[in-house]
């Protein structure tokens, strides 16, 4: 296992620790700082500076008003420039009639805007911190995903798992789960990891990326890896979904430390039902149990679930350190197209439908076991029609 120091596992964890190089500013200087970044973020979405004028969106007249009163006032430069990678302040100050505003009345009110806040622009003192603003900024814009088409597939067989037990959800807890290819639940929604960019360091010094984020919802993100991160930690329903069957599920032979957790069994029916008799040879009930099959079957003939007959071992499969009712859910998700439609009487004459009586070859029962077992199922299930595993 990897050792980290204290400082890589707290960045790993996504704490953030207040420097005394950043606690030595003061409250206006660090609000000064968040507005410029406020407005460099605007930069490099956009890709160009904010503009003045009465057709813009008011944020962005916002902005423009904004970098021209950094720009005219001296102290702040001092406090500016060593963060201006954009060359912002450098730029040509334009319509100095406009950042002759000194209090945020005035300022709105030269953009239309009657009710504001007191007090000195520069003091911007409604700035949320710069994490907090920049993560909810890139979870909350979003644009239309135009080739969703391709990913929507993806999200309808992830629920599918999840309900089957393919998959599940646990808290997030490192930025290092943050890969391309997986997914997460973020603000209610499924988002997943399709791409990500050139690894950096940002003004912290700490390791960032661009990621191209999309949502069941149809919509996708370009946002910042540590955004996501945040986000995460801040959502209380934020979570990591798993990969499908992460390792071996079941083995012939238990190793050390391995738990058994019961058995799978293939069975055949001894039924003299013409529907049975009809379709033996690819007739199989598939269940699991956590105790001994053959004391399982036992009184067959007495169990509606069993067809009331006898019934023979095909084949048997033992199971370490895994939930019997999940796997058994994920094996009649696979064979539910071939599942057999069929009544049968109990002893007293209630008509009990039995779920778990399948018409699939046993060579495609093996096939499918083995990919259960390396792992390899997710999205696969029979298709009648071919008599073979297909990916849905």
């Amino acid at each position: 296992m990897t050792d980290f120091s204290d400082l890589e596992l707290l960045d790993a964890l996504g704490v953030e620790l207040d420097h005394d190089k950043a606690s030595a500013r003061s409250p206006r200087e660090e609000r000064v700082i968040a507005g410029f970044e406020e407005i460099q973020r605007f930069v490099e979405t956009h890709g160009r500076q904010p503009q003045h004028g009465e057709g813009g969106d008011i944020f962005e007249r916002i902005y423009a008003v904004r970098l021209d009163r950094l720009r005219s006032l001296d102290d702040c430069r001092v406090i500016l420039e060593p963060l201006d990678r954009q060359g912002l302040l450098s730029a040509d100050t334009q319509h100095q009639a406009v950042t002759t505003a000194t209090d945020d009345d005035e300022l709105l009110a030269l953009l239309g805007v009657t009710d504001g806040a007191d007090g000195d622009l520069s003091d911007l003192r409604h700035v949320r911190s710069t994490a907090d603003r920049r993560a909810a900024e890139d979870i909350a814009n979003r644009e239309l995903c135009k080739d969703f088409e391709k990913f929507k597939p993806l999200f309808e067989q992830v629920q599918k798992d999840l309900e089957t037990g393919l998959r599940q959800t646990k808290p997030f807890a490192m930025k290092a789960e943050i890969q391309p290819g997986h997914l997460f639940i973020v603000g209610g929604q499924k988002a997943y990891v399709a791409e990500m960019g050139e690894i950096f360091s940002n003004a912290q010094g700490r390791t960032d990326a661009r990621l191209r984020v999309i949502f069941d919802n149809g919509t996708e993100s370009n946002l910042l890896m540590r955004s996501l991160q945040r986000a995460l930690h801040k959502d209380d329903a934020g979570r990591r979904i798993s990969d499908p069957v992460a390792g071996p599920l079941f083995t012939q032979e238990s190793e050390d430390g391995d738990e058994a957790s019961g058995t799978i069994y293939v069975l055949r029916s001894k039924s003299t039902d013409p529907a049975v008799v009809a379709n033996r040879s690819i007739l199989h009930k598939i269940g699991v149990t956590g105790g001994s099959v053959e004391r399982r079957i036992a009184n067959a003939r007495l169990d509606p679930t069993f067809l009331m007959a006898d019934v023979e071992i095909v084949a048997t499969y033992e199971l370490f350190n895994i939930s019997r009712a999940r796997l058994e859910n994920v094996i009649h998700r696979i064979f539910g197209a071939a599942r057999l439609d069929i009544e049968i009487k109990d002893r007293f004459g209630n008509t009990i439908i039995p779920r778990e009586w399948f018409l699939v070859p046993r060579f495609v029962i093996d096939e499918a076991i083995e990919k259960i077992r390396d792992g390899t199922i997710a999205g696969y299930a029979y298709d009648p029609a071919t008599g073979t595993l297909r990916l849905s």
